[in-house]
């Protein structure tokens, strides 16, 4: 194309635009000679005339015609919207990733990178460390509003997700273990917008995430990872929780336990004992229809719920709950979960481990001829008496074997007894040395077990104490002041589902099976990091922490997967590139 051609027979749109105005408005053609020379209708043309006329009533009709290009990329925010929320953000002292996590939410797809950058150029400094308490309080103080809970669809995209980006690494276990499909089959309800699965995984995400407060749904509705363990953009509201909760009856929660009863049955989780125990659940809400229990923690008697936890000595799990228990039921307890365990297909179950109060003589009789039982006696000035009268010689000194490999020298009575109320023989070991001044009481209907045996078996009934002081402290069962309602059974039953995830995962964990859950879920569950859903897998990246290298080993045998819970797609997870 020659000098001459390039003025006169434009090719670009735009140019061609231009040359025919100059021309007609100059006076070089008429309408009719323009038109014919460019290629244009008369009508076209005048259309085109009408538009420029316009054009030159704005600020600067030039820019439509000749554009001055700015070297580097195109400006990321052209409206200042994003700017301007990312410094009311850190105005809130809100971190980098943290600010990167709500923009993700707000359908902003913007780099950490370039959160940093707009901080620095306002003028921010860097903030401190802060604890992971501190940073939750701060973030509970954002007021944006989340989106509305959607099923994923798994388009591909990239986002951040904070504090817990961990419980992704339990959906391989749900998967593993069925648990699934437990849930889709169970008789749990579901939504129009939420489906069974989903929903019930919701009240297990929040449960696996520690928030403190649930009433403070600005944060979690804010957490992409969570809504991904769930199925979901975005977790649902409160209100969205208490609807859901209205729902659900006893016997649904009763039917999901007798299911989970047997998934730990089908993998041999379950040993040959059970440890059962009561607690009490305070309630904050109106009381009237509620009776007073003893609530140790509080060393008072309030208004609560009293509940029941069974738990496996051996692996932790907690295979029965239930809080509907009235003070005239307390002491059919057991029978009724003696009958929960027969009905249910466990014939493997020979010992109930519990505590004196648990049951009466009568009812324990009653359970002696189906299961052995091993509980404590309660301690009279009497029998006090007889064992101070006791000669030395009587006592035996044993070797108990602790749970960190060493042991412990006891001295013990081995004798029979008979209990009036009871209406039999029962063997009874008394046990000093332990540092109490009053010896302990164990009564069994075993008599052949050896002593050292029958000594540890009841030591580690306390474990099931531990996991109700986890329950309530880790799982929030006595927040039920909330403003979300929950039914207390439903909450129950939900945090026992949590807690034994929790235990079937840490046993991947070399080192850490016997870590309490809030322990596990602050090394490693509590990350920060980045997920890409890509159309063929999802790739889970995670920050860099002290016991990442032991979290990705334990990930090894899940690693490019498929996962059900996940799309189906193949899941990777990986260390993130940056701190």
């Amino acid at each position: 194309m020659n000098t001459n051609t390039f003025f006169t027979s434009p090719n670009d749109v735009v140019h061609k635009q231009y040359e025919a105005l100059r021309a007609f408005f100059t006076g070089e053609c008429s309408a009719n000679e323009a038109a014919e020379k460019f290629g244009y209708t008369i009508n076209s043309f005048y259309s085109l005339t009408r538009d420029f006329r316009k054009k030159l009533s704005g600020d600067d009709p030039a820019r439509y015609f000749f554009v001055s290009r700015k070297i580097g990329r195109k400006p990321i925010d052209r409206t200042g919207v994003i700017n301007s929320l990312i410094t009311a953000l850190r105005k809130k002292y809100l971190s980098v990733p943290d600010i990167k996590a709500v923009l993700d939410v707000q359908g902003y797809q913007v780099s950490e990178r370039y959160v940093y950058n707009v901080i620095k150029k306002e003028g921010f400094d860097r903030l401190p460390r802060r604890k992971l308490s501190v940073r939750e309080r701060i973030s509970s103080s954002i007021t944006i509003k989340a989106p509305g809970s959607v099923m994923l669809d798994y388009t591909p995209e990239s986002f951040a997700a904070q504090n817990t980006l961990g419980i992704l690494c339990l959906l391989p276990y749900i998967q593993m273990y069925k648990i699934d499909r437990l849930i889709q089959s169970s008789q749990y309800p579901e939504t129009e917008v939420i489906d069974k699965l989903s929903s019930i995984l919701c009240f297990v995400a929040l449960k696996l995430s520690n928030v403190r407060r649930y009433s403070a749904d600005d944060v979690w509705c804010m957490d992409r990872g969570l809504g991904l363990f769930a199925g979901l953009n975005v977790l649902p509201k409160t209100a969205w929780y208490t609807s859901y909760s209205d729902r659900i009856t006893r016997e649904m929660n009763k039917s999901f336990l007798k299911g989970l009863h047997k998934i730990w049955i089908q993998h041999g989780l379950l040993s040959d004992t059970a440890n059962i125990d009561f607690t009490t659940i305070p309630y904050w809400g109106d009381s009237s229809h509620l009776e007073n229990n003893w609530s140790g923690t509080r060393n008072k008697a309030l208004s609560s719920l009293l509940s029941v936890l069974a738990q496996d000595p051996e692996t932790g799990i907690i295979t029965y709950g239930d809080t509907t228990i009235r003070h005239k039921e307390k002491s059919d307890i057991a029978v009724e979960f003696l009958d929960f365990y027969r009905n249910n297909g466990d014939d493997d179950l020979k010992y109930l481990v519990f505590d004196s109060k648990f049951t009466t003589y009568k009812n324990l009789y009653k359970l002696g001829k189906h299961i052995k039982f091993l509980t404590i006696r309660r301690r009279g000035k009497k029998i006090v008496q007889q064992l101070a009268n006791k000669p030395k010689k009587a006592w035996k000194k044993i070797r108990v074997p602790m749970a960190d490999g060493k042991g412990r020298i006891l001295k013990i009575i081995d004798e029979k007894t008979f209990l009036k109320d009871y209406g039999d023989d029962l063997r009874q070991i008394a046990i000093t040395g332990h540092g109490k001044i009053k010896p302990a009481l164990l009564i069994t209907n075993d008599f052949d077990r050896p002593c050292a045996e029958m000594v540890r078996k009841y030591t580690r009934r306390w474990l099931v104490e531990k996991s109700i002081s986890e329950q309530i402290e880790f799982f929030h069962l006595n927040k039920v002041s909330s403003s979300m309602v929950i039914k207390v059974d439903f909450d129950l039953t939900m945090s026992i589902l949590a807690h034994n995830i929790l235990r079937v995962f840490s046993m991947d964990l070399p080192g850490y099976s016997h870590n309490a859950d809030y322990t596990l879920f602050n090394k490693f569950l509590s990350m920060n990091g980045a997920v890409e859903i890509k159309t063929d897998k999802i790739i889970i990246k995670l920050k860099k922490k002290r016991n990442l290298p032991s979290l990705l080993t334990a990930m090894e045998p899940f690693q490019n997967i498929p996962v059900a819970l996940l799309g189906n797609r193949r899941v990777v997870f990986a260390g993130d590139t940056s701190s």
